[in-house]
């Protein structure tokens, strides 16, 4: 599963929008984040969600819930820091999901690579308005911080980013960026979902500065 480029959320029970994120030119990567909700409806939209992927060739992503990841023959799984350990998780997915780790510093970024995630979702970098009780603000410094700290495992930077700050958060070294609100609630969910593809780096080329090859790319392991 490569996470590179636009990382898109679906935050609610909405085809249209889900066919919107990942549609052409956006996201190669969605992730259902349904909040709050009971188990049978974050199962109804993830089986929405994983028809629509399948249909757009994008991966599919479940936040929290192993179960439902399973269930629905998800390609990931997201967890935060008070959810089942990544340990735990890989016990009980082995080779069938990649998982990824939310980190809000570079303590728990070490410890996340450590324990074998497959990728980091990082942030937030800037302030935000997505959560009720958001952890700090991390800033470009953080997030530069925290890419060497990972040692090449890909981060997924978050955190009220939008089109205008996409380049400086690449800059900094993430290998995709996820953005709610500024792509959710936008006017035209297709162009902003396309523009923070288009600001990336990685996205059609594999050619970067000093000359190395950084292509992104999380192995199921076997």
């Amino acid at each position: 599963m490569k996470v590179r480029g636009f990382y898109a959320v679906l935050d609610r029970d909405d085809q249209h929008l889900a066919r919107q994120l990942v549609g052409p030119g956006g996201a190669r990567v969605l992730q259902v984040r349904i909040k709050p909700a009971a188990a049978h409806d974050v199962l109804r939209v993830a089986r929405m969600a994983r028809r629509v992927c399948d249909e757009a060739g994008a991966k599919l992503v479940i936040n929290d819930r192993l179960d439902v990841a399973l269930a629905v023959g998800a390609d990931g799984v997201h967890l935060g820091q008070t959810d089942l350990p990544l340990v735990d998780a890989r016990e009980l997915a082995r080779d069938r999901l990649a998982i990824g780790v939310s980190t809000h510093n570079v303590e728990q970024v070490e410890r996340a690579v450590l324990r074998g995630a497959d990728y980091l979702g990082f942030g937030p970098v800037f302030e935000t308005r997505t959560k009720a009780n958001p952890d700090p603000v991390q800033g470009l410094a953080g997030l530069r911080a925290a890419v060497a700290a990972a040692r090449g495992v890909p981060i997924v930077a978050i955190g009220g980013i939008t089109p205008a700050t996409a380049a400086s958060v690449y800059a900094a070294g993430a290998s995709a960026i996820c953005a709610i609100s500024a792509v959710n609630e936008a006017a035209d969910v297709v162009d902003a979902a396309r523009a923070l593809g288009r600001r990336s780096p990685w996205v059609g080329n594999t050619a970067f500065p000093g000359g190395r090859q950084r292509i992104y790319t999380v192995l199921r392991r076997n």
